[in-house]
């Protein structure tokens, strides 16, 4: 039987063409490369098992057990189809499968209403014979209450609720407002529209809380009235387009923090139909979870969808291998992409 060979710095600079001392560089965070560059190699670096001897000693830190434990089989419940969605699954399994662990999904019928038949069809789903239970964002409250009392080891992918004992992770999306508003401000924004709903979610709520905290802290308290922005459901498009088209055009906002992933996209379309620039006419700054494909020049802050779905994956093997450790809410911030959609105002 042929030993597998050694994977060494050496290997993965000849595999994408680069020197040793980049690859080092790529692997322990400092600057000095693109980061299309960085991820190539940490890509590379996770498909052939390379681990620094920092990473080792960060995992031993922490207690998680590296592969050699006993393999273990985890459930991830998903309500809802979104990109995000599919970015948290992967960061969750991309992060398991390398410490020898797997991941199934588990996708909640839309026509589930009641707590009776969640937990009839978690019962047929097999969701007893999971070593542990990752919840995602977007799971209804009622649901996540009833999922938070089931009596195995679990992992909130999202803000938790008040007064819970379960660990917890999430991208930073109040510190990603209060970041867009900095950037929007020493732009010399001082009159900046909201979008974006505000009471459905957790998360919705807070980044309007966070929105109104900002602008009182930047001395803009005029900003924190949610009538005067555009933060109702957009359940009807038509009428939704209505209100922000009469916003944009109204001659009173120099900038638009679109709060919610998607958003953006309509703003780029209301502007097109009103024939505003963006950015010459109106700044802008997006919300999205990754780079729109289309909109790629958009500034935003960057949201780490994926990270906290492998960081979500270290806090459930963790737990179960020390119990008794306090709880952890974890909060990974991103940082500001620049983009091309902000222009300075003149004083």
């Amino acid at each position: 039987m042929s030993m597998r060979k050694k994977v060494t710095l050496q290997t993965i600079a000849d595999e994408l063409g680069l020197t040793i001392h980049t690859v080092s560089k790529a692997l322990r965070g400092l600057p000095g490369m693109s980061e299309t560059t960085r991820k190539a190699v940490a890509d590379l670096a996770r498909e052939l098992g390379y681990r620094t001897k920092e990473q080792e000693a960060g995992v031993a830190a922490e207690r998680i057990p590296w592969a050699g434990a006993k393999p273990r089989r985890f459930a991830m419940l998903i309500v809802g189809d979104s990109d995000f969605h599919q970015m948290q699954l992967e960061g969750v399994r991309v992060r398991l499968n390398e410490l020898g662990h797997s991941l199934y999904p588990l996708l909640v019928p839309a026509e589930i209403d009641g707590v009776d038949e969640l937990r009839h069809w978690l019962d047929n789903n097999g969701l007893s014979f999971a070593d542990g239970l990752f919840l995602t964002a977007v799971v209804p409250e009622w649901m996540e209450a009833v999922l938070l009392e089931l009596p195995m080891p679990k992992v909130l992918i999202n803000y938790p609720p008040d007064v819970t004992a379960v660990d917890s992770v999430i991208w930073d999306v109040e510190f990603a407002i209060h970041l867009s508003m900095e950037e929007l401000y020493r732009a010399g924004h001082r009159d900046i529209l909201y979008i974006g709903e505000i009471s459905r979610l957790r998360g919705f709520r807070l980044r309007w809380s966070a929105f109104a905290a900002a602008a009182d802290r930047l001395g803009l308290p005029n900003l924190a009235n949610p009538a005067e922005h555009v933060t109702g459901s957009a359940s009807d498009r038509s009428a939704w387009m209505e209100q922000l088209g009469s916003k944009l055009s109204s001659g009173r906002y120099t900038a638009v923090i679109a709060a919610i992933p998607g958003v953006a996209e309509w703003v780029y379309v209301a502007s097109g139909f009103l024939k505003l620039s963006i950015p010459k006419d109106i700044s802008l700054v997006g919300m999205e979870n990754e780079a729109h494909p289309r909109y790629e020049g958009t500034s935003r802050p960057l949201l780490l969808v994926r990270e906290a779905g492998e960081r979500a994956a270290e806090l459930m093997l963790r737990r179960i291998a020390n119990p008794l450790l306090p709880y952890e809410q974890v909060r990974l911030r991103g940082v500001f992409h620049p983009g091309e959609t902000i222009l300075a105002r003149k004083p």
